[in-house]
């Protein structure tokens, strides 16, 4: 006896359901995939207002200052002082001036990098003056 048209429906639908949950599966995994990744880049690219949170490994400087902010604010330092200073000390003034975190390494290195290059342009136009190194860090003074 044959079975019935409904029976040999019912049989056949398991392997259709089960196929499309399979591919519905894939699509769920690669859609997490790619929300993972957008985050991975939102958070290299975001800088929040809370000063005490830590910055992204690959964030911009370029970002976080006015322009002429950064030798603005160690031309303040140098003429409070009164005295040469390194680009060390200059960098943790100008963190210190921002309210950042003064035991990241990363951000400190970062800032003295960008200090050397800012000093040495204004050093062309004589508004400030490198001395020398002590220790192996450049030492700078105002005109």
């Amino acid at each position: 006896m044959a079975d019935p048209h409904v029976l040999t429906t019912l049989r056949t639908k398991p392997h259709e359901l089960e196929s499309a949950i399979a591919y519905l599966e894939g699509k769920l995994d690669e859609a997490r995939r790619d929300l993972a990744h957008v985050n991975a880049v939102i958070r290299l690219y975001e800088v929040g207002p809370d000063p005490q949170l830590p910055f992204p490994a690959h964030v911009s400087l370029n970002r976080l200052f006015r322009h002429g902010e950064m030798f603005a604010l160690c031309k303040a330092t140098l003429q409070a002082s009164g005295e040469p200073m390194t680009t060390r000390e200059l960098a943790m003034s100008v963190i210190r001036a921002k309210g950042w975190d003064e035991q990241d390494k990363v951000l400190r290195s970062a800032i003295a990098y960008r200090l050397i290059q800012a000093l040495n342009m204004q050093a062309k136009r004589e508004k400030v003056k490198r001395i020398g190194k002590q220790k192996g860090v450049v030492v700078w003074r105002t005109l």
